[in-house]
């Protein structure tokens, strides 16, 4: 494993490409496994997610490769696998996308209950709901999902759950019925920019859909579709976390490659906390400037058009710095604050309640040894090294390399000192192993009367987590 040893305290400025949506593609590749023929798909992002679903689609009977220009080549060559098998399965979320394109292309499909990051309950119970709304046998066997049909049967079907819409459920039910026979009726699809842009992948390929982006989608079934072209949308996230690393390093940064309409609840929030954003819609570019103090701020992570949950971790790691407190929580996936804990050790105040988490803003962060726990978390850790005093060490970047491509290269080209090594005893600095030890007292004046003092003292011993070599792997 590699870890990544940053150096904070440098402004980051200069110029730099967004690269293609990891979320967009990865359900776009698995709808390509319903479709005859060949199709060229541009702006994949060279990720580990994406090595790991290529693997899959060659096991389901796909011939993959990479073109000279980048695009992505999927042409299925046989019809006959319809085992996604627990190896491959384990390794990331997102390859539950082929029960739907695959159960209704080849009627039949035996899926692995999927694995992914540590970040809460993610059941699949709304995608199996769907497929047995459209006339499929489903049940779960040892660990796999069997799904049967002689053909799809168009239906009408809800797929809200508690926290909201589900999006790899809708990207499921979309890619099985648009082979159904008949009319399906979507209600509380989700209409994240990601679906929307799946939606239009399968009306390349033939598919009849109405609706897109909102929470009601009607979908006329076709008897098959044909392999076409078709272009990824940047990553909203990647552009969320670049611009926040530009605004917690007090830095100058213009974001190429970005679709703006799709950052407006993340634009707002960071106009709110005092960061200068001048956008340039014909160019599809934003630049980001700061330079003064940070306001606190409430950041509430929702469904789209909603402060995106995985840009929670990053905000949370900017309102650290910020005068005054904060509240964060995170209605999608309301445990996702393992993070929490690593800020600590860099000197963050935060403390957990809840769904939320109460950031007090301190003037500086200094460099610790961390390790991430989740893809987003990891990100927001390389934020906080960025901005803080000292060397930081973040370890279990393996998370980071599945949905961020080439990170540490585009930080360095904005002027960050960030370097990657291998994850050896040989190579820990000093960061990785003097002791970094906190105060059980804050500093703010406000923390240190009446009752918010003992659940502070309470809640730092809480979060305070063990030495890195204690831990067990949590994915």
């Amino acid at each position: 494993m590699d870890l990544f040893v940053v150096r904070g305290g440098k402004p980051l400025k200069g110029r730099v490409t967004v690269s293609g949506s990891k979320n967009a593609a990865l359900p776009i590749m698995a709808a390509a496994l319903a479709a005859e023929g060949t199709s060229i798909i541009h702006g994949v992002p060279e990720l580990m997610d994406v090595a790991t679903l290529c693997e899959l689609l060659r096991t389901l009977g796909a011939v993959v490769h990479r073109l000279p220009d980048g695009a992505l080549s999927i042409t299925v060559a046989s019809e006959e696998p319809c085992v996604a098998h627990y190896d491959l399965v384990r390794r990331m979320r997102a390859s539950v996308c082929v029960l739907g394109p695959l159960l209704a292309r080849r009627g039949r499909v035996c899926l692995s209950l999927p694995g992914g990051c540590n970040i809460g309950d993610r059941p699949i119970d709304l995608h199996l709901k769907g497929l047995r709304a459209l006339g499929a046998q489903v049940h779960v066997e040892k660990g796999y999902v069997i799904a049967e049909c002689r053909r799809l049967v168009g239906s009408k079907i809800f797929l809200g759950g508690p926290f909201g819409s589900t999006v790899t459920g809708t990207c499921n039910i979309m890619s099985a019925a648009v082979l159904a026979e008949g009319i399906t009726e979507i209600e509380a699809a989700a209409c994240e920019p990601e679906v929307v842009d799946l939606g239009n992948f399968l009306i390349a390929l033939g598919a009849k859909i109405d609706g897109l982006g909102t929470p009601f989608l009607r979908i006329e079934g076709v008897e098959k579709l044909t392999g076409a072209e078709h272009r990824i949308i940047p990553d909203r996230i990647e552009a969320a976390t670049l611009m926040i690393a530009a605004a917690i390093t007090a830095g100058d940064v213009e974001l190429e490659n970005v679709r703006i309409d799709h950052l407006t609840a993340v634009i707002e929030k960071l106009q709110e906390i005092g960061v200068q954003i001048e956008r340039s819609i014909r160019s599809n570019s934003v630049t980001v400037k700061a330079g003064g103090s940070l306001n606190a701020a409430d950041c509430i992570a929702l469904p789209y058009p909603g402060l995106p949950t995985d840009v929670q971790a990053q905000f949370m790691t900017l309102l650290t710095l910020s005068q005054g407190m904060s509240v964060v929580t995170d209605k999608v996936f309301p445990d996702r604050f393992m993070h929490a804990a690593e800020l600590v050790r860099l000197g963050a105040h935060i403390r957990r309640e809840g769904p939320s988490a109460i950031i007090s803003g301190v003037p500086e962060l200094s460099g610790a040894c961390v390790m991430a726990s989740d893809l987003r978390a990891s990100a927001a850790l390389v934020l906080a090294g960025l901005a803080a005093k000292g060397e930081s060490v973040i370890r279990r970047i393996y998370h980071l390399d599945r949905g961020y491509e080439r990170l540490e290269d585009k930080l360095r080209q904005l002027g960050g000192d960030i370097q990657r090594l291998n994850d050896t005893a040989d190579q820990l600095t000093a960061a990785a192993i003097e002791p970094h030890y906190v105060s059980d007292v804050p500093t703010q004046e406000s923390w240190l009367t009446g009752p918010n003092w003992l659940t502070w003292k309470r809640t730092r011993a809480s979060l305070r987590p063990l030495a890195p070599e204690g831990r067990e792997d949590q994915e």
